[in-house]
């Protein structure tokens, strides 16, 4: 982090599609670097597509240089098999911060809402809503790059509050 400027990545993870989304913040002002997804192929092993997600966002990690991650904490639904796949999603992509030494913070997803919209029980349509609005762009990303971008914008807000909270005792 150089002269005030942090460049936090966003990650939603999931095995099937991994969302991820960059943005950098200087003096308060938020600005979309990229964003997109992690998509294996289907109809691989899941050893594979773990793979793909860790290779990925190693990749990505090398090119922006993000100072920090924040991760999606896993939603933990009825179907234990699509939970536990999420999970090791999840792990591909701690591995992937943790081999470029990228501290990773994790947050609830009704967190993440709450802090973007104000309720943690808003509808996906309404966080990509206020994602947008906050970055400046019409939202044309998928859903999974949308939570992505939430999550880091997400982390970038609490840590201004931390700060603003330590500077002032």
């Amino acid at each position: 982090m150089a002269g005030g400027r942090i460049v936090v990545l966003g990650l939603d993870p999931g095995s099937r599609c991994t969302g991820f989304g960059l943005i950098s913040e200087e003096s308060g002002c938020l600005r979309l670097i990229r964003t997109g997804t992690v998509r294996p192929q289907a109809d691989l092993p899941l050893s594979d597509r773990l793979g793909e997600i860790y290779a990925r966002l190693s990749s990505l990690i090398r090119e922006f240089a993000p100072d920090e991650a924040a991760v999606e904490d896993v939603f933990v639904s009825r179907n234990t098999s699509s939970a536990l796949k999420l999970g090791q999603a999840r792990g591909a992509a701690l591995v992937a911060c943790a081999a470029h030494r990228l501290p990773v913070f994790p947050y609830e997803p009704a967190l993440i809402k709450k802090t973007l919209v104000g309720a943690g029980r808003a509808e996906k349509s309404q966080v990509a809503f206020m994602v947008g609005q906050i970055l400046g762009q019409r939202p044309d990303w998928s859903q999974d790059s949308s939570d992505a971008l939430a999550a880091g914008i997400c982390h970038l807000n609490l840590r201004r509050w931390r700060h603003l909270q330590a500077r002032t005792g």
